[in-house]
């Protein structure tokens, strides 16, 4: 990656702006080297004022591995960075050896991304940032770092004492929402009922009201294939468990339809006749989001009392370091969390 997209630094302050904070991740996979790219990115600059929480060596090592010309400019307060596009400010918690191997899982790396989502979160709850953006962590590393959760949707619930979160996937062409994520599919078949099919029809209305879509039409999947056709598939679970939560929703003011085939809702959705698809299951969201492809995508967490994107993509071990990864994700989790921290 050249630096020719990188503008002279005008060392300018914007008061008007969000303040972002922006972890890094995982500091041996691409987390690094995609945000120091982002953060720089004029477009960025002109939405928000992005503050990496990182480590400074590592996200230098990053800028050079991509042929980056920035200076990484650690600071103690948010208040005191500079926006320009030469400028990467950093919030320096100096928890990675500077050897530290790319591509290598890592507990003292898992742990590191865990502290800046603490440290992240912590600002955010002060009133200090105005949104979160995430680069990726990896989850065995976390773990092997003494931090027990399923990903990152978890982990900040917990940090922000958040008793039920929804993971939103949001694309140029369609938005899914899932009412479970993070468990087996026997699992989360048992883990469905009216209840939480309901809070998170409302959950995803009320972030796409926010994103600047006043009425959203809602297209809610089914478990079964063909909605369970009657009773053939399945064992009734469409009118057991989802469709008394979409009729509550409805009773709420909110325009959702369903439960419906799975397969043809998607294929509704991507033509434009529904804003968001509630998907019931990780799979039966994230599936189609990714063959539109990944480098596109960017993932939300709705219910948080603070904003929160992410890539939707993982850390990337076999390129990390070798100038191959994209930002472009990055940079539209970045444009998300500025459009949703304004509204």
């Amino acid at each position: 990656m050249s630096n020719s997209h990188v503008a002279a630094a005008t060392g300018h302050r914007r008061t008007d702006l969000p303040f972002v904070a922006v972890t890094m991740g995982d500091g041996a996979g691409i987390g690094p080297e995609v945000t120091v790219a982002a953060v720089v990115e004029e477009s960025i600059l002109s939405e928000c004022r992005p503050v990496v929480i990182g480590d400074a060596v590592r996200l230098r090592t990053a800028a050079k591995s991509i042929d980056l010309d920035v200076e990484v400019r650690p600071i103690h307060a948010v208040e005191d960075a500079v926006h320009d596009a030469r400028t990467v400010n950093v919030i320096d918690l100096a928890l990675l050896p500077e050897d530290l191997p790319w591509g290598e899982l890592s507990p003292v790396a898992g742990d590191a991304a865990y502290q800046y989502i603490k440290v992240a979160s912590e600002l955010t709850m002060a009133g200090k940032v105005q949104a979160i953006c995430t680069a990726p962590l990896n989850k065995e590393a976390l773990h092997a770092g003494g931090h027990v959760y399923p990903g990152h949707t978890e982990l900040l619930a917990a940090l922000t004492e958040t008793e039920e979160v929804s993971m939103m996937l949001s694309t140029p062409k369609i938005k899914v929402i899932h009412v479970t994520t993070h468990i087996g599919l026997v699992d989360a078949v048992a883990k469905i009922e009216p209840g939480l099919v309901q809070r998170t029809i409302e959950r995803g209305h009320q972030a796409l009201v926010r994103a600047g879509i006043p009425n959203p039409k809602i297209g809610v999947a089914a478990i079964n294939p063909h909605a369970g056709e009657n009773g053939l598939f399945g064992y009734g679970e469409e009118a057991e468990k989802i469709a008394p939560g979409i009729e509550k929703a409805r009773a709420h003011g909110v325009d959702a339809v369903g439960p419906l085939p799975a397969d043809t809702l998607f294929f509704l959705a991507g033509r434009g006749d529904y804003d968001l698809v509630v998907a019931m299951y990780h799979d039966q969201g994230h599936g189609p989001v990714k063959v539109l492809g990944i480098e596109a995508g960017v993932n939300v967490t709705v219910g948080l009392p603070v904003i929160r994107t992410s890539v939707d993509h993982g850390t990337a071990f076999d390129i990390a370091g070798k100038n191959m990864a994209d930002s472009h994700s990055m940079v539209e989790a970045l444009h998300q969390a500025a459009e949703m921290a304004t509204r």
